[in-house]
């Protein structure tokens, strides 16, 4: 059969009856709740990510060493989250979401009472490790919890909304941890992590039901064939309901990065990672750039100076999944009905030109502009670089899913697993980029990366339907979207 093109309906109306049956199963406030609990689950990895780099000088002095040897906890972090969400996002597409979040959040816990009561390098690192695995699939899970509970046209706006909370701790956390850092401990910040995560833990518990479709899990699938086997050979060792024990199921994780044989999926990934990496580019070097520039000798201020680009995060987000879902009704209107997924990403076309913009800009103020103009005119270029990302983030992020709803948490861990590596490969870059090409120079090749970004947008606007027929890869249809 060939692939749907922009004239062949995605979404049969004989279907769409059954498709508002099975995201009927929650109540609106069950929805609010657990889009809450997830959120959380995404915040707090973020947050405590983003609030270590401003800690760095003061846990080198108290540990005794270096802060470029400090810095490396920063990379391990990244490895492991991008380990951690590729496990927790297959093992959730088999035994369910909520016994992912219940194994994961005391991993958390635990890791953030080591981290802050290490007194040695080597137990830091250890440590890290730990907390960063237990909560790297707060992103990937909590996508995919996204996509069990609301529908196609109600999936954008949700997905903004969770992924505003997440990157709103990216872009907050460097504030708390450098107010912390300077004011008290680094140590208090972890300790921190532990009450808030086992907080999450217990509310998770009591509130958080199993939110994957019924008869999907790969556990349900087994024990169902088992049982139409045994049931084939009357046999008498399996009850009437077909139920069996739990049993653990060896699975491989990094099977998920092969849903990037899909060149919509690869093209997507790569311009949400181009994007991204221009907001962690500026955010990285912010002591050496803006706080040496503008005298700012305080982490404190430092730190203060990343409130702008959450703030654009946090209408950014939101913003654009509602847009996408109103061009998404939209335009299958104008089709008579007939759904075609790239509609989704027309509006990211807008960021993807905000967030080149706003990066070059920050370079040209930062060279050429002194004082409080420039500090001021670089605030703003913060706040749309913000708002910029998520106008390509939160679209293109529903967009993944609604393409392969039924490994949808594979898909949101195989974007941030691969993001993760090229992240840690590229910033590591940075530093040394400014210190031997200078500002203006390093933030043109940041804005370069992003430009590529709309490109590939705009070619999966243009050329989904053609490229979504050179390899199948399991698009979903109207019964599993």
């Amino acid at each position: 059969m060939s692939a749907p093109d922009e004239e062949t309906a995605l979404l049969a109306p004989s279907a769409e009856r059954l498709h508002e049956v099975v995201y009927a199963r929650f109540t609106p406030s069950q929805k609010r709740t657990i889009s809450t609990l997830v959120s959380c689950s995404a915040l707090i990895p973020m947050f405590a990510a983003a609030s270590f780099i401003p800690a760095i000088p003061d846990i080198a002095d108290d540990l005794d060493t270096t802060p470029k040897v400090v810095s490396l906890a920063v990379s391990v972090s990244i490895f492991s989250s991008a380990i951690g969400s590729m496990i927790f996002a297959t093992y959730s597409t088999f035994y369910g979401r909520r016994p992912v979040y219940l194994f994961g959040l005391p991993l958390l816990c635990i890791g953030s009472l080591g981290v802050g009561s290490s007194t040695r390098v080597p137990e830091l690192m250890f440590w890290r490790f730990v907390q960063a695995f237990g909560s790297s699939g707060g992103m990937s899970v909590g996508g995919g919890v996204i996509a069990d509970i609301y529908k196609l046209t109600e999936r954008g706006t949700a997905m903004g909304i969770f992924l505003a909370a997440a990157l709103l701790g990216n872009a907050l956390a460097p504030v708390v941890g450098g107010w912390v850092s300077h004011y008290s401990s680094w140590r208090y910040l972890q300790y921190g992590f532990f009450v808030c995560g086992t907080a999450l833990f217990l509310s998770m518990l009591m509130f958080l039901p199993e939110t994957s479709h019924p008869g999907t899990t790969g556990l349900e699938k087994l024990v169902k064939a088992e049982g139409d086997a045994v049931e084939e050979e009357q046999s008498e060792s399996v009850t009437s309901d077909n139920r069996r024990p739990f049993r653990w199921v060896w699975l491989n994780p990094f099977s998920s990065i092969w849903v990037f044989r899909s060149p919509n999926l690869a093209l997507i990934n790569f311009s949400g990672g181009a994007v991204l990496l221009t907001e962690v580019g500026l955010q990285i070097p912010m002591a050496q750039t803006i706080g040496q520039r503008y005298g700012l000798d305080n982490e404190a201020l430092v730190g203060a100076c990343f409130i702008p680009m959450g703030f654009g995060n946090i209408l950014g987000a939101p913003l654009a999944g509602w847009f996408s879902d109103r061009t998404i009704i939209k335009w299958k209107a104008k089709r008579g009905g007939v759904w075609v997924p790239e509609d989704r990403l027309r509006g990211a076309q807008l960021g993807a030109v905000i967030v080149p913009l706003t990066v070059l800009a920050s370079g040209i103020i930062t060279t050429y502009i002194p004082g409080p103009l420039g500090l001021t005119l670089n605030l703003f270029c913060f706040f749309f670089n913000g708002l910029g990302v998520d106008l390509v983030l939160s679209p293109g992020s529903a967009y993944s899913v609604d393409i392969l709803h039924s490994r949808s948490a594979e898909v949101m861990a195989a974007s941030a697993g691969v993001r993760a590596i090229f992240m840690a490969l590229v910033v590591a870059g940075i530093v040394p980029s400014i210190e031997r090409f200078g500002v203006l120079a390093t933030d043109g090749i940041g804005s370069a990366i992003a430009w590529s970004g709309f490109i590939a947008i705009w070619l999966v606007i243009q050329y989904g339907d053609r490229m979504r027929a050179w390899i199948d890869i399991g698009y979903s249809t109207a019964e599993t979207n």
